[in-house]
Parts: structure tokens; sequence; C-alpha cells
């Protein structure tokens, strides 16, 4: 058998604002490690080991290189996160807009079709913690088992605590006599206390973990059964896709007349062939400030730091500091994290309540829930050091090989300052090469364009100045990385 892990790299970001965003959501963060929650998901799952049929009594597979479904706008860091762990994807699909996760699944599995009918699936969130990497790749290998005779496998996780942040499963008879897995009797919802510390009392309630198992032909009959309009949407966006550079794009219309379910919704909870494998993995899905302390070891006194951060008196903490040196002094149980340009301070059981932030920013018209003042690009990034009346400082890096597309503004004019590294820049007709300590001038309406052709990256100073200084005022008359 051949395993084909797909991860689900969508979400906007909001539980753990200030420091995930709408446009660097938590999966492209290190949050635990010094890796990205994306880049851990990908190592967790590709090093399972290949195992021989009849190792540990298990059938024998081969684990291929990673699917990732995400948003367009999250692509070319999906791409370079999976480079600098040297895993390139199998493949990288593009969602136009979000469908939530049946439909992403559904065109993953078509995608996989294509390449191999008797494809199994491993579907992941790309979110996720998983401690006991050992124990996960076990339950694979069971699952395995069950998604290769038809089921539609999913990992239940066995509850170390009444939660009520998690949906439960309740699980029934085992498949066949002496198997791990068991028939799924229902999905249930959230519970309050009492209803969750009955099902931790009971035995045969599991944490639901969204990670599940099966053939992409058999999910696709079950959502053609169930769901024959969701199927036939994806089918159309898988159909009239197109490749643009490394990445696969869904037909955008299709894709957003498709309707938008969960998995357990759309699927799951409908189907005779759902399996639920206990799983005691270690596993969290860290949707809150208060999960993140969980999950990490903290110091004697119970705090969790990150960054350059001072404490007197503090117990059961997380502070995180991620531009300043943050003082915290004689207090218990909050959450502190500062990033470049907003700072959240909440206890600990009030954390789900970030979103309220987020939702005042958005009514607000205010930015701070979108992006960081270090924003992404597929050449580097750019970071906003000051703006005023008609004028903005940015300090901008290009990466080795990096070029800018060649375009032109209508209301501001640009002045660039090399600090380190080659900068080749395009200003009309004229082709300069620039250095350390030098610097050029871009008049307003100048075709212009900047390249590192250096093996270092490119650092400057941008400063731009004009009546409208927006990102919306960049005309781009070419792009090797294809941008509207």
């Amino acid at each position: 058998m051949k395993i084909y892990p797909v991860i689900l790299s969508g979400g906007s970001g909001t539980r753990l604002w200030p420091l995930s965003r709408a446009v660097l959501p938590k999966q492209l963060l290190p949050l635990v490690t010094d890796k990205t929650m994306l880049q851990e998901t990908a190592l967790r799952v590709t090093s399972l080991p290949n195992r021989r049929a009849g190792d540990s009594g298990l059938a024998g597979f081969e684990v291929m290189p990673p699917l990732v479904v995400c948003g367009n706008e999250h692509r070319f860091m999906v791409a370079e996160q999976l480079r600098e762990i040297g895993l390139p994807p199998l493949g990288i699909l593009l969602e136009p807009v979000g469908r939530n996760t049946a439909p992403a699944v559904a065109v993953a599995a078509q995608y996989l079709l294509a390449i191999d009918p008797q494809a199994l699936m491993l579907v992941l969130p790309a979110d996720h913690v998983i401690t006991d990497v050992a124990a996960f790749h076990q339950a694979i290998a069971e699952a395995a088992l069950l998604a290769a005779d038809g089921a539609l496998a999913t990992f239940g996780i066995v509850p170390t605590a009444p939660e009520t942040g998690y949906g439960y499963i309740r699980s029934g008879a085992p498949v066949s006599p002496g198997a791990v897995g068991c028939k799924v009797e229902r999905f249930v919802e959230k519970p309050d206390l009492a209803t969750a510390q009955s099902f931790l009392a009971a035995g045969n309630y599991f944490w639901n973990s969204g990670m599940f198992m099966f053939r992409a032909e058999r999910y696709l009959g079950e959502l053609g059964q169930f769901q024959p309009a969701m199927l036939a949407a994806c089918e159309t966006a898988v159909r009239d896709g197109y490749r643009d550079l490394d990445f696969c794009r869904l037909e955008e219309k299709a894709f957003a007349a498709c309707p938008s379910d969960s998995i357990d919704y759309a699927v799951m909870e409908h189907t005779a062939h759902a399996v639920v494998l206990p799983a005691a993995i270690g596993w969290s899905d860290v949707g809150s400030w208060s999960a993140l302390w969980e999950v990490q070891a903290g110091d004697a006194n119970g705090n969790v730091v990150r960054g350059d951060v001072y404490l007197d008196g503090v117990r059961n903490c997380l502070v995180r500091a991620e531009r300043r040196m943050v003082a915290v002094l004689g207090v218990q149980d909050l959450i502190v994290v500062e990033t470049d340009d907003a700072i959240l301070v909440a206890h600990k059981d009030q954390v789900q309540r970030v979103k309220q932030v987020v939702d005042h920013l958005k009514q607000a018209g205010r930015s701070e829930h979108v992006q960081h003042r270090k924003v992404y690009r597929p050449w580097g990034s750019y970071e906003g050091i000051d703006i005023g009346e008609r004028f903005q400082v940015k300090r901008i890096t290009v990466n080795p090989g990096g070029k800018l597309s060649l375009q032109m503004h209508h209301h501001r004019a640009e002045h660039w300052v090399v600090v380190s590294g080659t900068a080749q820049v395009t200003c009309g007709e004229k082709v300069t090469l620039l250095t350390e300590n030098e610097s050029t001038y871009i008049p307003i309406g100048m075709t212009h364009r900047l390249e590192n052709p250096g093996k270092l990256p490119l650092h400057l100073i941008e400063v731009q100045s004009g009546s409208y200084l927006g990102e919306d005022d960049i005309v781009r008359l070419e792009d090797v990385y294809q941008r509207a």
C-alpha cells in the first residue's frame, strides 16, 4: 500500500492573535519548537518508516511525499517552508475560497486518484501538536489496515480530562474480534462540563481529532451518496483546474459554488463504514493560548517563556516576547504576548475571548488582525519601520535570486539605500548594480524592478513619498511569480 499524507493548511488565524494573523495563521508559525507547525506536521508523518508486509503483524506500506491543500494567499509561504526542511511536496492545491474540510479532502482525493487508483489517504490538519510520535506512527499503521478494507477511519484521542472544548466520538463494538478499531456509534458536539465528566467516566468516548485515513475512491463514493452537489462541484474544480508555477489552482467558479461543510457533517456522521481508532499520542489542536501553555514544558514555577523576558514572583504564566523586552511581576495564570504592533494580556481562563478582539479590529477597519508589520512575499519580505503624512519607511529583504515584479506607481516616488548585499536595479531603460551604502531614486510613474543577483540576502531601506502610499498603487507589468 502507498500512504499519501494530505495536509490541510487552511485557517484564518484568530484564536492565537496577536501572533496569528489572517495572512500568517498558526500553522505557519513556530509555536512550540523552532519549526513551524506545518513543518512539524510534514516531518512527523514523512518520518514514518516504511514497513514490509508482516512487520509487527501489520500490512506493508510506503509513505509518499505530502499533498498540501492551502489558500491562495499562503501558497508561497507553504512552498518555502517545505523547501526549508528539504521536503518537496507531491503537490500544493490552492483553494480560491475556504469551503471547510469535506471539499478540501474531496479535491485532494480526486488529485490522488489520477496518480494512484488505490491511493490511501492520511488526512492531517497542519496545526496540531503530537508529542508521542512513535505511538502516532503505530496508530497510522493500524489505521492503514482498517482503511485498506474499506473503512473510513478516524483517530479518536484517548481523553485525559473532561474537556469541553472538543467534540467527542462514542465508540461501539470492535470491528472484529481482537481488533483495535471500533465502530462509530455517534459523533457528539462539544459538551458542558458535567456531560464531559460522564464521557470520561464511561470510557468509550474519545476526543474528535479531525484526522482520518481512508481510500480516496471510498471517500468520494460516500461523498457522492450523501453530498452529490459537493462532489460534482469538486470534480469540476479539479478537472478544470490549471497549473500555476509549482501549484495546482482549482477552477475558481466551480469551487466557490461548492457547499461548505466538514467531513464529520458531510460524510462521517452518515456513513456505515466509520471506524474509530483509539490513540493516546499526546495530541492537542492548540486552539487557544492556554492550550499552548499546557503542551509546553514550563520552568520550576510553571511558566512558559519565549523571547527577551524577565519574571519576578510569577507562576503558571505564558509570556512570549517577539520584538521587545517584556517584564512581568507578581502575577499568576496570565497570558502575555508581545508582537511588533499589538500586545495581549489575558487571564488563562479568558483566552476564548480573543476572538472578540479580532471582531473589534475588523469592525473598526484596522489591520492588526490581517498581517504583521513584517509581510512575506515570494521574493522575500518587507517591514514597516515608520509612517507619517506623505512618507513611509520600510526595511526590505530580497532572497538570493529573488526578483520583484517590473512595476510602476502613480502616486509615489521611492528612494532605495542598500544596507548589505547586491541590488540590480532597473529604472526605465537603465540597469545598474548597487552595493552597500549606495542608493538610487525611482521617480513617480517610472517603470522599475529590484533584483538580488547575489548569493546572500539583499537588505535595503526604502523611503516612499507621495500623496498615496497604499500597496494597491502597484501596476505590475511583468512578474515571474504570476501575480495579478
